[in-house]
């Protein structure tokens, strides 16, 4: 399988940054770099890796934190999310003080993405899905050979993303679960934002808030 992940938590919040490269050549990507950035680092030298972007799945401050001051010192291309998320960009600063993260340097994205595109590390290609609800801008990353998904705070082990910030929905939540992530199949195992990976047909049939959907 040429697709390879580590997911490292980070920062009081416990967010999933995952790191993931193609074993082919080696080059990687870091999804969602919300902070700890020295860890994070860390584990990519470990690797032996070479790190050539950062993708995000939305722009809350746990998720994004970090993202700005990465890009800057490592000459690395922002990709994503979906330009529904500006306005949290535009707040980074207030997001920060607000939940008590360091200063957060702000940020544009190198590229917006919108549902149906595809973004590609080494050889390893995912296909893009655009799955509002939680923030307006939520994007998910799914590459189909690996039966991976990166989904950020859409879905959860046993729970799903809040939609009481400003911008959520929660029946828009429920549509981007049923329509966009169960069609990926069952047995595709997902990487949430926060928490242990799960299955969606584990999900779709135990789940609480959106089972039997």
């Amino acid at each position: 399988m040429p697709l390879h992940y580590r997911t490292i938590p980070v920062t009081p919040f416990q967010q999933n940054a995952s790191i993931v490269w193609c074993g082919a050549t080696r080059k990687a990507a870091v999804i969602d770099p919300g902070g700890e950035l020295p860890r994070l680092l860390k584990v990519v030298d470990e690797l032996g890796v070479a790190l050539e972007q950062i993708w995000l799945t939305h722009a809350h401050i746990d998720h994004a934190g970090g993202t700005g001051t990465l890009a800057r010192e490592r000459g690395l291309p922002i990709v994503g999310p979906h330009p529904g998320d500006q306005f949290w960009m535009d707040g980074l600063a207030q997001q920060a003080a607000m939940f008590g993260f360091p200063p957060a340097e702000s940020f544009a994205p190198s590229r917006w993405l919108a549902d149906g595109d595809q973004v590609q590390v080494g050889e390893c290609a995912f296909d893009v899905r655009h799955c509002p609800g939680h923030t307006p801008g939520h994007v998910v990353f799914h590459h189909a050979p690996a039966q991976r998904a990166f989904v950020g705070d859409v879905l959860f082990a046993g729970s799903i993303g809040r939609t009481d910030f400003p911008g959520g929905d929660h029946a828009t939540l429920i549509a981007s679960i049923t329509e966009r992530l169960w069609p990926m199949g069952d047995d595709t195992v997902f990487i949430p934002g926060h928490g242990p990976e799960s299955s969606f047909g584990h999900e779709r049939r135990h789940n609480p808030y959106v089972g039997r959907s």
